[in-house]
């Protein structure tokens, strides 16, 4: 049996999403894992993490394995529960971080999503003109590349809410 709607994004926290592209069952077995590890961390600690930290959690996670790797690229993006500064990264498979400003790709289409995230990407934008530019990088990234699914669920995290919408593509 073949799904065509496989979760990719797991919410870790209030405001903290983590994007796993890859293999499934690793995809599977690192939300897992990290699950465990963030409610470990949030009782012990008795707050929210934050998303520096998480990331450094996912670093070490992957670097534990990378003599056999989990075959995943991890983006992170979230709010710091005390600031709501933005944070976005990504990780490789043995967990070395690329910590930005702007946008991170990953996965199959990540060749043609660099170029138009570049062309169309801009500081400081409105909610909703970040969604349409998320959208349109990602529904042609995924008509280009027939590996990377038939849809996008894009979720746009804010101080006061989250959005999330989901977007068909062709299937062909």
């Amino acid at each position: 049996m073949v799904t065509t709607d496989f979760q990719k994004i797991f919410p870790m926290g209030e405001r903290l999403y983590i994007g796993l592209a890859g293999l499934a069952t690793d995809v599977q077995t690192v939300a897992q894992r990290l699950k465990f590890r963030l409610n470990l961390y949030e009782l012990k600690e008795g707050r929210q993490i934050k998303p520096q930290t998480f990331m450094s959690m996912v670093s070490n996670l992957l670097y534990e394995r990378r003599f056999g790797p989990y075959y995943t690229e991890p983006v992170i993006a979230g709010l710091d529960p005390v600031t709501h500064e933005p944070f976005i990264c990504s990780l490789d498979l043995i967990g070395c971080p690329m910590i930005t400003d702007d946008f991170v790709v990953s996965g199959t289409c990540s060749e043609q999503m660099y170029g138009m995230c570049e062309s169309l990407w801009e500081p400081d934008m409105e909610p909703d003109h970040l969604f349409e530019t998320i959208s349109q990088a990602m529904l042609n990234a995924v008509d280009r590349d027939a590996l990377s699914g038939m849809g996008v669920v894009v979720h746009v995290i804010e101080k006061d809410k989250i959005t999330t919408r989901t977007l068909k593509a062709r299937m062909d």
